[in-house]
């Protein structure tokens, strides 16, 4: 299953806040679950957001990959199907 998920920077994190960020991330790109695939990467030029397309078993799963960012973004998870023109394929 796809989903599209979206993060926003919570407002007023501290530079360590941003260093424990920047960890987590780390560490999460050095451990993807095996059941999870991340289709694309894309973040505002401003870098307030980051974007993800990744295909995962369920949303729970998606969550749970979430769940260490909570304390510094904001997520939205949204399941996805590709489309072409106007119609779902």
């Amino acid at each position: 299953m796809l989903f599209l998920l979206t993060n926003r920077m919570r407002p007023g994190l501290t530079p360590a806040q941003f260093s424990e960020l920047a960890a987590l991330a780390q560490s999460f790109y050095g451990s993807i679950p095996t059941e999870v695939t991340i289709r694309g990467e894309w973040a505002a030029v401003d870098g307030s957001h980051n974007y993800t397309l990744l295909e995962a078993p369920d949303s729970a799963t998606v969550r749970s990959i979430q769940a260490p960012f909570e304390p510094y973004t904001e997520t939205v998870i949204v399941p996805v199907s590709a489309i072409q023109g106007w119609t779902a394929s």
